[in-house]
Formats: structure tokens, C-alpha cells, sequence
């Protein structure tokens, strides 16, 4: 076993506080990464907190995880010693069924491990990357190019493929009318990827406070969703919306500003299901569909895209003794737009 340190939600809804534990042994296809950024999603407040179903306690969060190899196991081919590493939401897989043979690892039918609140195959508990080592499967752990700020990557490893993805299996790109709904963490790696692939992108609300933001990252439009005039004003506008908002709503009045056969894509996962008319779907042949992460191959794809087109995630670097206030910050969408823990902090 491998000795660790992190901090952890001991139970549900407590404040995270340092914790030491021990990591699982390599096996021949391991690495054991020395993590050094490690970003704050909504997913961890969610799962501290047991918004979507009982969690595995003590909880250490974190799926955003970019490191470096500090020792391999004597069967890894993909990673030596040195190089950097990224760990997104998923370390194992069974790699056989249909979803893993199609790409889908994270979608895997049989013994899927998410990075953290899981068990892995062995039976014991997945902690994350709130922490200061972690062991992964090799195939599991992506090349980091070596050009962009570490700490603006991390990110990428789920809020750059949860939106990158969609935008990807829809081929939205020149010639599409896109608005994100949205301007946080999710929202604004939406508007950089859409603005790259050529869409026109318009950013839908509740804060005018966020027009110039919006403006600084691409979008070439900005509607404030509570004003009346503003929002009637793009009804029936466009062909694509990606909804990247955690927090509860009503998806309803966004459903009107699509186009005929407009597409409606959840990527943000709120506690409470929607409530959504038939009419509301019959009268335009729209449609409503979500998107979860994306495979080992896209997230590469992602990743390299990033690299070559220098796009990172903007974000406020914390020291890990911060997250009680950054965790605050984040339900109230206080932050531009990512939370990355430093881990030398630790």
C-alpha cells in the first residue's frame, strides 16, 4: 500500500479537513502520480453534500487532476517516469463491453470507477484528487502538453470534455447559432470551445454583471434572461443550447428560443428532474438530450486540441486550506471560473 494525505469529508455535509490514508499498490499497469493541480468542480459539492445519492465516506473529492509520474509499473508503455499526466472523472473501466469498445469508457456496463466516491475492482473506496499521490490505470491517464499553465488545464479534464464533447458528437460548429446558458466553470469552456469550431455564441443570464465577461471569451452576443424584452427577443434564434447551470431551474422558457429542430443539451446535472411539457418538444421537433464527460479517446482529442489552439480554463488558484471558502464561493457562483487547488499546498 502506498502511504497518502489529502483532505476528506469525513461524513456527509462536513467540512473537509486533512486526512491521511493509503493508496492502493501499483500493479504492472499503474502509475503513481505526484499530483500538482487538482480543480474544484460542483460534482464535489454535490457528492459531499449526497444531493444525488448516498456517497462513500470519508469522501475525498476531486476529478480534475493534472500530475506527474513519479513510478510505473513494469507493464506501462503509454507513460515513463517524468512525464505529466491528467486524471478526469474515470480510473478504470472494463475496457470489453460495448461502451468500452466504442469509445465510452465512461458509460462502461460492467465495473466502471469514477476517480472518486466508487469503489474500485478490489472492493476498497476511490479517493480523488484532493490529495497528494494518486495510482491510476495507464490507459486512464492522459498526455499533458507541456506548453500551456498547468493549473488552467486541470479543468479541462472535466469541465473542457463535458462541453467539448457535445459540441464534438453534434458537429456544432460554422453556421450554428449556439447559446450557453450559463457562465461558470461548465459555461464559459462551452463559449471558448463553440467560439473555436465557429459557431455564433450568445450567452443566456440571470446577471448583466457577466456581459463583459462573456464579451472577453468570444461570445458574440449577451441576453440577460431576466429581462423580458431582452429574452422574447431571441425566441425561436437557436439551433443548438448547451445548459451547463447545477443549480435548479426551469428549462421551460429556454426551450422557446430554439429553432425547429433545435437541440437542448444538458451538461450541468441539478438535484431536483425536470418538468418539461410534451407540447413544449411536439411544437418545433426539438429535442432535449444531455451528455456525460466524454471517452478516453475524445479526451485526448480534447486535450490536444487545447494545446494547439491554447486554450485553458480561466481559473483562481487556491491553497488547499482555502476550500471551505472556496466551496462557499461556489455555490454562490463567486468565482472566474474555476477553483484549482495548488497542491504543494498540502
Amino acid at each position: 500500500m502506498i502511504a497518502a494525505k489529502g483532505y476528506a469529508a469525513l461524513q456527509a455535509g462536513t467540512e473537509l479537513s486533512p486526512w491521511t490514508f493509503e493508496r492502493r499498490a501499483l500493479t504492472p499497469h499503474d502509475v503513481l502520480i505526484e499530483i500538482l493541480y487538482c480543480g474544484v468542480c460542483h460534482t464535489d459539492l454535490h457528492c459531499i453534500r449526497n444531493d444525488w445519492f448516498p456517497g462513500i465516506f470519508p469522501m475525498v473529492p476531486g476529478h480534475e487532476i493534472v500530475g506527474r509520474v513519479i513510478e510505473a509499473g513494469e507493464h506501462v508503455t503509454k507513460l515513463k517516469v517524468g512525464d505529466l499526466g491528467g486524471v478526469g472523472v474515470m480510473v478504470d473501466a472494463c475496457m470489453e463491453c460495448e461502451d468500452c469498445r466504442n469509445d465510452q469508457e465512461q458509460f462502461c456496463q460492467v465495473s466502471p470507477v469514477q476517480t472518486y466516491n466508487n469503489l474500485q475492482k478490489d472492493g476498497t473506496p476511490a479517493y480523488g484528487g484532493y490529495s497528494n499521490l494518486i495510482v491510476v490505470r495507464e490507459e486512464f491517464v492522459h498526455h499533458i502538453a507541456d506548453t500551456l499553465p498547468l493549473a488552467g488545464v486541470a479543468p479541462l479534464l472535466c469541465a473542457g470534455i463535458t462541453t467539448y464533447s457535445p459540441i464534438r458528437n453534434w458537429n456544432i460548429g460554422k453556421g450554428h447559432k449556439v447559446a450557453v446558458v450559463g457562465l461558470g466553470g461548465l459555461g464559459h469552456m462551452a463559449v471558448k470551445f463553440a467560439v473555436a469550431f465557429g459557431a455564433e455564441v450568445t450567452v443566456l443570464s440571470t446577471s448583466e454583471r457577466k456581459r463583459a465577461a462573456a464579451s472577453k471569451l468570444g461570445a458574440h452576443h449577451f441576453v440577460v434572461t431576466t429581462d423580458e424584452e431582452q429574452f422574447k427577443s431571441v425566441q425561436r434564434s437557436f439551433h443548438f443550447i448547451i445548459d451547463t447551470v447545477a443549480a435548479d431551474h426551469d428549462i421551460n422558457p429556454y426551450l422557446a428560443a430554439l429553432k425547429t429542430n433545435g437541440v437542448y443539451i444538458n451538461v450541468g446535472i441539478p438535484s431536483k428532474p425536470w418538468s418539461i411539457p410534451s407540447l413544449s418538444l411536439v411544437a418545433g421537433n426539438k429535442v432535449v438530450t444531455g451528455s456525460g464527460a466524454g471517452g478516453l479517446a475524445q479526451t485526448q482529442e480534447m486535450l490536444d486540441f487545447c494545446a494547439e489552439h491554447n486554450i485553458v480554463a480561466d481559473v483562481e488558484v487556491i491553497k488547499i486550506q482555502d476550500i471551505h471558502t472556496a466551496l462557499e464561493r461556489l455555490e454562490k457562483g463567486d468565482v472566474l471560473y474555476r477553483f484549482v487547488i495548488d497542491m504543494s499546498t498540502l
